[in-house]
């Protein structure tokens, strides 16, 4: 009889951007823990952790994976670097963790829990949100400990250095990546998972690969907007690197055309950043697409959202969000369109969002606009 399980897949993942810069940007005697949902049994699970944007190694003193809701005691168990319980991240790279023989049943949620003894840099992490997205943070050492201590303990949703988890499971089992900025940072891609558990799409699973602010033709070098992250060039080589993955949704480049407002307004974002739709074609075909067929991936495009009232709009800008939609849904490059766009904006003015799908700022979608966009996904994708 085969084994049952017979390959690496990724179950759970993050893009690694730099963190917003604050006035504290160290860590000591920090635990953080990340609760994340199996969405495949398996028996094995290997981690990936990131220092991508780090300018100094970071060491992870100690580091643990359990069940969260254990019916006996909580009984977390090493992750380990190379036999050791503590791993070093050297600045700029990623690190992989031992293969830790650790059974798991889809649809339980499991800890990730990281504790930082010695001064730590917070430079690499990203910031999500939606159903199934968060952490807490701890100050002191409770990486081992069931509860957190209330009094010092607060939630975030920045995941500091865990990138990717892979899990050991069945040959049937996949990956879909969805690749973007802060629409995807955001809920959507966490609807999609519950939507696949509910219509029993058991075999795969959603990877988010999204930093809020990032374009995809420039990136910004001063510390104001310094996380809104890497550039596409430079993102999609190093986040496409996700086991099992078949497919990547592609939905960027809403900051290309809405961050140029002139230096006499903001010193760091000149005119001459505007891109023309042409620009951003260019871009999706050199970055993106070429790199997905080298990789073997099929490479959906996603449609760019109404941004009809956001501060920065104007009919100029809204044009080119249009003539780049246009190529997005027509394009033979493709294997196929996911067109948010149509799925979120009103019928009556589709330069706008829908009524109860505008979150309020006119940019990004409610909650009720996150789901929507999670049910466009064709089923051919999840399958």
């Amino acid at each position: 009889m085969p084994e049952k399980f017979s390959k690496w897949v990724a179950c759970w993942g993050n893009a690694t951007s730099i963190t917003d810069r604050k006035e504290a940007t160290y860590a000591k005697d920090l635990t953080l823990r990340n609760p994340i949902r199996a969405c495949f049994s398996g028996n094995k699970l290997r981690f990936h952790f990131s220092n991508l944007t780090g300018t100094e190694p970071v060491t992870i003193s100690e580091a643990y994976v359990a069940h969260s809701q254990a019916t006996s005691a909580y009984s977390p168990v090493a992750i380990t670097f190379g036999g050791s319980t503590s791993g070093t991240i050297p600045a700029g790279e990623e690190i992989l963790s031992d293969e830790i023989p650790f059974d798991v049943t889809a649809g339980e949620t499991f800890d990730v829990n990281l504790y930082f003894a010695d001064f730590t840099q917070m430079n690499a992490g990203t910031a999500i949100t939606g159903p199934l997205s968060g952490g807490k943070y701890s100050y002191g050492n409770f990486a081992k400990s069931a509860t957190l201590p209330d009094d010092l303990t607060r939630k975030t949703n920045w995941i500091y250095f865990l990138n990717t988890i892979d899990i050991f499971t069945e040959e049937k089992n996949f990956a879909l990546v969805c690749f973007g900025d802060s629409i995807t940072a955001q809920d959507w891609p966490d609807y999609l998972t519950l939507r696949c558990a509910r219509e029993g799409f058991n075999n795969v699973a959603i990877i988010r690969r999204a930093v809020s602010g990032t374009r995809i033709l420039r990136e910004y070098s001063c510390i104001t907007y310094a996380a809104y992250g890497l550039k596409g060039a430079t993102r999609f080589p190093i986040e496409m690197n996700v086991a099992g993955a078949r497919t990547v949704i592609v939905q960027h480049g809403i900051n290309d055309i809405i961050h140029p407002v002139g230096v006499e307004v903001n010193k760091f974002r000149p005119w001459s950043d505007m891109p023309t739709a042409d620009d951003l074609i260019n871009g999706v075909r050199s970055l993106y697409i070429t790199h997905a067929r080298k990789l073997g991936l099929k490479i959906y495009s996603g449609t760019l959202l109404p941004i009809y009232g956001w501060r920065t709009y104007n009919e100029n800008r809204d044009i080119i969000r249009m003539a780049f939609n246009e190529w997005l849904r027509t394009a033979p490059d493709f294997d196929g369109c996911v067109d948010f766009d149509k799925a979120v904006r009103g019928h009556d003015n589709p330069k706008a969002f829908s009524s109860g799908f505008d979150s309020g700022d006119h940019l990004h979608p409610s909650a009720k606009a996150y789901e929507a966009m999670a049910e466009c996904v064709p089923e051919e994708l999840l399958k």
